[in-house]
C-alpha cells in the first residue's frame, strides 16, 4: 500500500541523498538551492555525518572531492553562477576519479540573472563546462518523486563509475510540493551501490590501474598500508604525473569509455503516447510537465503528438533520438533557454525529420497552450 507524503522538492533531494548514504555536504547558500543545504545541516549531524558551510562555491567543490577521496559519499548543491565557480574542481574530480554528486537548481542567467525564477540554461554547461575532454552522467528529474529517485541514482552511478555526477533541477522543481510514495524508499526497497575497494595487498596496489570495467579500485585515503596520489595532471597507474603520450591517451580514453560503456544501463527516458505519434516533443524537467499536457491537448484536436521525456540528459540518448526522428514527421524541443538541447536533438536526428524549437529565457515557464500552438503551426506546415 502506498505511503504518500507531501514533500518539498529541495528537501526531497536532501532526504534522498541521506538514504543513498551521503554523509558529507559542503556548500554555500545560493537561491534557489539553499533549502538543500539547510536540510542537510539538519539531517547529517543526527547520522554522524558532517555539514560544512564553506567560504565559497570553489571551496565547496574542493571539500567534497577531499571527503570523497577519504571514503565518504559526498554532495554539494548550487545554482547559476555557483555552478560556474565549481567547474574547475569538477574537472579535477573527473581526473582523479572522485565519486561525488553536484546538484544544480537552475535559475535564469547569465551572470546574476534571475535568482528567484526558473531557467534551464546549464544543459550544455553540465557536460561541457570544464576545459578539456570529459564525459560525466547528468540526470534531470521531472517531479518530486523523481527527484528522490534520481538523487539516489546519481549517488549509485557516482560510486559505481568513480566519477562526479550532476543532478539538474530547476527553480520550479526545487520549490514544488508534491506527494511522494515513501514506501518505495523504505530500507530494502531500493538499491544502494558502493565504490569498488582493492582486492590486492598494499604492495601490489596501483590506484589508477583499472579492471575490465575501466573503473579502478581506489583505496580510501587513510586505509592502513595503502598509498595513493591524486593529481589533476595526466598520471600513470600510480597516480603520479606523466607526459608519456601513450599513457596520457590511454587515461583520457578510459575515463570517457567507462561512462560510455555504462550508457545502455544508465539511459533513462519516459515515452508518452509515442506509439502512433506523428509529431514528437523532446523535453525535460519542469518543461516536460507542460509538454505532457500539450500532448493531451493536441490529441483532442486530432494531432497525433507524443512526448519523449529525457531523464538521463548526458550521455546523450543518441540512438533513441535517432530512432524517434525516423518514426515521426517532426520533433519539437521546448526548453527554457535560447536553444541548447535542440542542437543535440538535431545532431542525433541526422536529418531524418525537421527539428523545431520553442525557447524562453525570461524566468517564466512555457505553458501547455503555447506548446500546443507551436505543434498546430508545425502540423500545418509552418515553422
Amino acid at each position: 500500500m502506498a505511503k504518500l507524503e507531501l514533500k518539498y522538492g529541495n528537501h526531497a533531494c536532501a532526504e534522498a541523498a541521506v538514504l543513498a548514504g551521503c554523509r558529507f555536504y559542503a556548500g554555500y547558500p545560493i537561491t534557489p538551492s539553499s533549502e538543500i543545504a539547510e536540510k542537510m545541516a539538519e539531517l547529517l549531524p543526527k547520522l554522524g555525518g558532517a555539514f560544512i558551510q564553506m567560504e565559497d562555491e570553489i571551496a565547496s567543490m574542493a571539500a567534497i572531492v577531499g571527503a570523497s577521496m577519504g571514503g565518504a559519499k559526498a554532495m554539494t548543491a548550487t545554482s547559476g553562477p555557483g555552478f560556474s565557480l565549481k567547474q574547475e574542481n569538477l574537472g579535477y574530480a573527473f581526473m582523479v576519479e572522485a565519486p561525488c554528486v553536484i546538484v544544480n537548481v537552475q535559475r535564469g542567467g547569465p551572470s546574476t540573472g534571475l535568482p528567484t525564477q526558473i531557467g534551464q540554461q546549464e544543459i550544455m554547461q553540465s557536460l561541457w563546462g570544464t576545459h578539456g575532454d570529459k564525459l560525466i552522467p547528468v540526470f534531470y528529474p521531472g517531479n518530486v518523486q523523481e527527484i528522490m529517485e534520481e538523487t539516489i541514482r546519481a549517488f549509485n552511478w557516482a560510486e559505481r563509475l568513480r566519477t562526479p555526477v550532476v543532478l539538474l533541477l530547476d527553480e520550479v522543481l526545487g520549490h514544488m510540493r508534491e506527494t511522494v510514495d515513501m514506501e518505495l524508499f523504505e530500507e530494502g526497497k531500493f538499491e544502494v551501490w558502493n565504490r569498488k575497494q582493492p582486492d590486492v595487498p598494499p604492495e601490489e596496489y596501483l590506484p589508477y590501474k583499472a579492471g575490465e570495467d575501466d573503473v579502478p579500485a581506489i583505496a580510501d585515503y587513510g586505509t592502513p598500508g595503502y598509498r595513493g596520489h591524486a593529481t589533476g595532471l595526466h598520471h600513470d597507474y600510480t597516480g603520479f604525473p606523466t607526459t608519456n603520450p601513450e599513457m596520457c591517451q590511454e587515461l583520457i580514453e578510459r575515463l570517457i569509455r567507462k561512462v560510455k560503456r555504462a550508457q545502455p544501463e544508465m539511459e533513462k527516458n519516459e515515452a508518452y503516447k509515442l506509439d502512433d505519434a506523428e509529431f514528437a516533443i523532446v523535453s525535460f524537467g519542469t518543461t516536460a510537465r507542460a509538454a505532457k499536457a500539450a500532448v493531451d491537448l493536441a490529441r483532442e484536436k486530432g494531432i497525433k503528438a507524443g512526448l519523449l521525456k529525457v531523464i538521463t540528459i548526458w550521455p546523450s540518448p543518441e540512438k533513441t533520438l535517432n530512432e524517434l526522428a525516423k518514426s515521426v514527421k517532426a520533433i519539437l524541443v521546448p526548453e527554457l533557454n535560447m536553444g541548447q538541447y535542440v542542437l543535440e536533438v538535431e545532431r542525433c536526428a541526422q536529418g531524418a525529420c525537421p527539428v523545431y524549437r520553442l525557447n524562453r529565457a525570461n524566468g517564466h515557464v512555457i505553458y501547455p497552450n503555447e506548446i500546443l500552438a507551436k505543434l498546430e503551426e508545425i502540423a500545418k506546415g509552418g515553422k
